[in-house]
């Protein structure tokens, strides 16, 4: 084979991500526009179970109307396009141990030494050699012996500012962030996407990631240091086919 052709078929096995590699050798990471988030091709409306709304009336002389959650308005984030900071900080530790012995041992034994007189005739079915007290005579040993173990620890610390993208009738918010940071070549790139209640939101307009509904935290990154980190196409390819 010529070596132009195999160079076009090694490129071709290789697929989307290599070429997208090949596509940015000698530059940075490119950083993603900013854009409307309800505009994504993925993008959904959030459905939820929501509560009986309640008919909103003014009462005479009063300061208070039916459905207000708050006397004075503040600046927390509280309408479509209100931006609200997002405190991540999750630290997770597992660990889990298990050991499993098992072993078992038979030993059987069956001989005819007499039936029916008809054991004078073995001889002439069986080998001289026979011992009509020992015809069968079975043996088995078996063990196993299993033993696993995970342990795993994760720390994340981040700060984001995330967008209202939608308020649902009973008056929760989602929010939907996104945050990139390049450092030389090397690109992170963190997504969070859940529902909150306003009133967990502090009053310097930030609320914790553990108050989060349908939580959905991403961290990750590409760029030089990533794709080191990555197993070649090749030896994923062979992980996915080979059965051993």
């Amino acid at each position: 084979m010529r070596p132009l052709p195999l160079l076009f078929a090694m490129l071709a096995l290789a697929g989307c991500s290599t070429a997208e590699r090949l596509s940015r050798i000698g530059r940075a990471p490119d950083m993603a526009p900013i854009t409307d988030p309800t505009r994504a091709p993925g993008w959904q409306p959030v459905s939820m179970p929501m509560p009986t709304q309640q008919e909103a009336y003014a009462s005479p002389a009063s300061l208070w109307r039916t459905g207000s959650r708050t006397f004075l308005r503040d600046q927390r984030a509280a309408a479509v396009g209100d931006v609200i900071t997002v405190l991540v900080d999750i630290a997770d530790a597992a660990q889990l141990q298990n050991r499993t012995n098992r072993s078992r041992a038979n030993v059987e034994n069956m001989g005819l030494p007499r039936i029916l007189g008809l054991d004078s005739s073995f001889t002439r079915i069986l080998p001289n050699s026979i011992d009509p007290s020992r015809l069968v005579e079975a043996t088995s040993d078996t063990s196993s012996d299993g033993q696993g173990r995970v342990q795993r620890n994760e720390t994340v610390t981040l700060r984001v500012a995330a967008t209202v993208t939608q308020v649902l009738p009973n008056g929760n918010l989602v929010v939907n962030g996104r945050q990139q940071v390049r450092v030389n070549d090397e690109l992170r790139d963190l997504g969070l996407a859940g529902i909150i209640r306003p009133q967990d939101i502090a009053s310097d307009n930030t609320v914790k990631h553990d108050r989060l509904a349908e939580a959905r935290i991403t961290y990750g990154g590409r760029g030089t240091v990533s794709d080191v980190q990555q197993p070649r196409y090749g030896q994923q390819l062979l992980d996915a086919i080979l059965p051993f």
